[in-house]
C-alpha cells in the first residue's frame, strides 16, 4: 500500500500531528447473490468513493474524540464511542495507539460507508495495506481502503478496480439512519426479494423504515429522477446535479467514478 497522498495527509505539525480524509463511498448497485453458513450475505456491486469525507487527525496518546456526531441539527444514528468505535478498533486490530480526532461529516446509518471509511483512514495511516485485516473490521472497509470505483464482490473482500469515471450525484440523507444488520435481517425475514431498481435491499430497508418512502419521493420530485437508495439507506441518489434545500451535490474523487447504468429517468 502506498503512502497517504499529499491531499489527505496535512504534514507533520506540532506534535507531530498526520491530518486524513476518510472519503465516503457510494453503492451504485447491489445485488445479493447469496447467504454463507455463518449467515453473512454475498455480494456484487459497484461502488465509488466521494468527495465527501471525515477528517481524522492524529497525535501521540490514546484518545478518541468525535466531534460533529448525529444530533438536534444532524441526520444519523448516534456515532459509538470508545472500543465500539471503528477507529478504535482499527488501532486495536493493529496494535497502534494514537489520540484521534474525528470530525463527523458523513452521517452514522446513512448506507455512505462513514464508519468503514475511518477505519480505512487508520490503517492508511499506519502503512497498513491488508486487505485481509481490513475485512475483519467490517464488510465496506476493503473498498474504503482501496478507493476509486470498483467491483465490490464475496462478502465485501473481494475488491476489482473498474475504469475510472467522472460523475456528480445528488444525495438526500433523512434525519435518520437505518442499522445495516436491521436491513439483512429483514431482507431474510422477507424471503429474499430482489428489487426492480440496481438495489436489492431497498424492499427490506423500506419495511425496516417506512418513512424511507417519503424521502425517495421528495427527492423524485425535486429532481425528475428515479431514486437509488445508497446500500442499505437511508440516504437517497440520482445522477446530476441539483443543489436545493436538504440536497447535497457530491463528485466522485480523482480516479474514482460515477454508474450512470444504475440510474434511471423518471417516466
Amino acid at each position: 500500500m502506498s503512502p497517504p497522498s499529499p491531499a489527505e495527509v496535512a504534514g507533520a505539525g506540532a506534535g507531530g500531528a498526520a491530518v486524513l480524509l476518510a472519503p465516503a463511498k457510494l453503492t451504485c448497485s447491489l445485488r445479493i447473490t447469496g447467504t454463507r453458513p455463518d449467515g453473512y450475505h454475498e455480494i456484487d456491486a459497484e461502488m465509488v468513493t466521494l468527495d465527501l469525507a471525515d477528517e481524522l487527525t492524529f497525535t501521540a496518546g490514546d484518545h478518541l474524540e468525535v466531534v460533529g456526531a448525529a444530533g438536534a441539527t444532524r441526520p444519523g444514528l448516534a456515532v459509538p464511542g470508545g472500543e465500539q468505535n471503528l477507529v478504535r478498533r482499527a488501532l486495536a486490530a493493529l496494535d497502534r495507539q494514537a489520540s484521534v480526532r474525528l470530525v463527523k461529516r458523513i452521517p452514522a446509518g446513512a448506507g455512505l460507508g462513514g464508519g468503514s471509511a475511518d477505519a480505512a483512514a487508520v490503517l492508511r495511516w499506519a502503512g497498513c495495506g491488508d486487505v485481509s485485516v481490513a475485512a475483519s473490521l467490517g464488510a465496506d472497509v476493503p473498498f474504503c481502503l482501496l478507493g476509486g470505483r470498483a467491483r465490490v464482490t464475496g462478502v465485501g473482500e473481494v475488491v476489482t478496480p473498474l475504469a475510472p469515471l467522472e460523475r456528480t450525484y445528488t444525495l438526500l440523507i433523512p434525519p435518520f439512519g437505518v442499522a445495516t444488520v436491521e436491513v439483512y435481517r429483514a431482507w431474510d425475514h422477507l424471503g429474499g426479494p430482489t428489487a426492480e431498481g440496481p438495489n436489492d435491499l431497498e424492499p427490506a430497508a423500506l419495511h425496516v423504515a417506512p418513512a424511507l418512502a417519503e424521502w425517495r419521493d421528495r427527492l423524485g420530485d425535486a429532481t425528475g429522477a428515479s431514486p437509488v437508495l445508497a446500500g442499505s439507506g437511508s440516504t437517497w441518489f440520482v445522477a446530476g446535479a441539483y443543489p436545493g434545500e436538504g440536497r447535497i451535490v457530491v463528485r466522485t474523487t480523482p480516479g474514482g467514478s460515477g454508474c450512470a447504468a444504475a440510474m434511471a429517468s423518471r417516466s
